[in-house]
């Protein structure tokens, strides 16, 4: 066995970590978000991302923060009624050698079923971000799967397996031509890199289950 070989062209600058002098929780960046640990109050629709290898802060920036912004354009109540969780795990090369780090899996699987009572889940990964959802979603008991409203992947590189717990039926995967990450193979190339303009139509798959 070997690591893979990743040619990695992503660059992002670091996220701002800035801190108001006077609270507790932290001011969050564009390329982070921790509603769920920091005790936001309950919304109507929970955002659990995992960002892709070598990303920043815990949402990155190729998926994560279009994702959002196209969310909170189309959900019913706008921004105002989603609450959005980055999973806080390494994203190196080593995880995604693996098939997704495995403590990541574990912990979004566990902010999944921390998610408060009434709020439709939207589970979404890019690259080994999607790793992870894969990993995450048969760890879960049926209970709390069944909170899962939409599960969204992007550039994933177990494109075509299957998610269990009944995941698979409000689920959709974007997978751009040309993208060798979705064929198995270990090479990021500029398809992979554009998953961005793909986030409106996630957003209104999304939309589309949660009924509006």
């Amino acid at each position: 066995m070997y690591l893979p070989t990743i040619l990695l062209l992503l660059s992002a600058t670091a996220p701002l970590t800035t801190s108001h002098p006077t609270l507790l929780i932290p001011r969050q960046s564009r390329t982070t978000r921790n509603d769920l640990q920091n005790g936001s109050a309950c919304k109507p629709f929970t955002l659990i991302f995992a960002r892709g290898t070598t990303e920043v802060g815990n949402l990155g920036t190729v998926v994560g923060p279009p994702l959002i912004s196209a969310l909170g354009r189309v959900l019913p109540g706008g921004a105002n009624s989603l609450a959005v969780q980055g999973v806080n795990y390494p994203a190196n090369v080593a995880g995604f050698a693996v098939g997704g780090d495995r403590a990541g899996s574990r912990d979004m699987a566990a902010l999944v079923s921390g998610v408060c009572e009434g709020s439709k889940i939207i589970l979404a990964g890019y690259s080994q971000g999607a790793q992870l959802v894969h990993n995450a979603i048969p760890q879960l008991p049926q209970a709390a799967a069944n909170k899962i409203a939409a599960v969204v992947m992007f550039g994933d590189p177990k494109n075509g397996d299957a998610l269990g717990k009944g995941a698979d039926a409000k689920s959709k995967t974007f997978c751009n031509a040309g993208d060798l990450i979705c064929r198995g193979q270990a090479v990021i190339l500029a398809p992979h890199l554009t998953y961005g303009s793909d986030t409106g139509d996630a957003a209104r798959f999304v939309a589309g289950l949660s009924g509006r």
